[in-house]
């Protein structure tokens, strides 16, 4: 495997069981930014925003996890894309009501661009309008 793919796995496994930034930070550029086109998302540039928002997310969703379908490296352009389910059931405080209960698989995929072994940035590709229908939120 190489140092991306290795570094990307890590940055990405530790995203998403919620680690926040403090773990995250390790595989990434201090100043790493962030990028999507998802309404949910609009208030984040930074990486450093986004793995504490996906963090929090664990919240309304303790039971919050994901299943990997696709992992690759673009050597040439220096990126790694991870297509990924998010499954969950909203039954935790936070959300933007009472729990409703309601389950959630949303596809969305991350494309890492690294400089120097190290994440510089980093865009989410993702449904938040269908998700959070799902969820009973939107």
């Amino acid at each position: 495997m190489s140092i991306l793919l290795e570094q990307a796995k890590l940055f990405f496994e530790a995203c998403e069981t919620g680690q926040g930034w403090e773990i995250c930070s390790a595989y990434c550029h201090p100043d790493a930014t962030f990028s999507a086109q998802a309404d949910a998302l609009t208030e984040i540039d930074t990486l450093q925003q986004y793995t504490e928002w996906t963090k929090g997310i664990l919240t309304p969703i303790p039971d919050g996890h994901y299943e990997l379908r696709f992992f690759a490296e673009d050597e040439s352009r220096d990126a790694v894309a991870a297509y990924a389910v998010f499954h969950g059931t909203n039954t935790g405080p936070g959300g933007p009501d009472v729990p409703t209960g309601k389950t959630i698989a949303a596809d969305y995929v991350y494309v890492m661009q690294f400089e120097d072994n190290r994440i510089r940035h980093m865009t989410k590709i993702w449904n938040d309008t269908i998700s959070l229908r799902q969820l009973g939120w939107g």
